[in-house]
């Protein structure tokens, strides 16, 4: 069980990332890009099409989104609602290395591990540091204030077992 806290008197509630203003233009291309054979191996190094369906809604939301490998699994950091429709042991279909596969999926909300588990992606993706605005230390670490802030703003990590 995590606690939540209040900002301090006179902070402000910690703020999720915003999208940039032409994202789903990207987003289009890039899905694209990650569908290509050939051009799929040199970006899925860094980057996984999601295959989201709504769960109110029946909606579906092709997210390409960076990921981190890590101890055997794919780690996918975000704050932004689309990441609410999934849920530990639920299946995802995504999109690796240009090839449609499933992903056994495990969603981390606790404060401890997402901190844990933003700080591996950081170390790992200093554009992702960047975009949660997560400051680094001098030794590339990220700075734990600035982690626990990303999880007060609604922060969780998916760890995707691929089959």
């Amino acid at each position: 069980m995590s606690t939540e806290t209040s900002p301090a008197p006179g902070a402000s509630a910690p703020q999720p990332p915003q999208t940039m203003a032409y994202q789903r233009a990207v987003n289009r291309v890039m899905r694209g890009l990650l569908a290509t054979p050939g051009v799929s191996a040199g970006i899925g190094k860094y980057l996984i099409t999601l295959y989201v369906v709504g769960r109110k809604s029946g909606r579906h939301y092709d997210v390409p989104v960076a990921y981190t490998p890590y101890e055997g699994v794919l780690l996918v950091g975000t704050p932004f609602g689309w990441s609410k429709n999934l849920r530990t042991g639920e299946p995802l279909e995504v999109r690796y290395k240009g090839r449609r596969r499933t992903a056994d999926v495990e969603v981390v909300r606790d404060e401890t591990g997402v901190v844990a588990l933003y700080d591996v992606i950081c170390r790992h993706n200093k554009n992702f540091a960047k975009f949660n605005k997560i400051t680094l230390d001098a030794d590339g670490g990220p700075v734990p204030a600035d982690l626990r802030q990303a999880w007060q703003a609604g922060g969780r990590v998916l760890k995707l077992t691929l089959r």
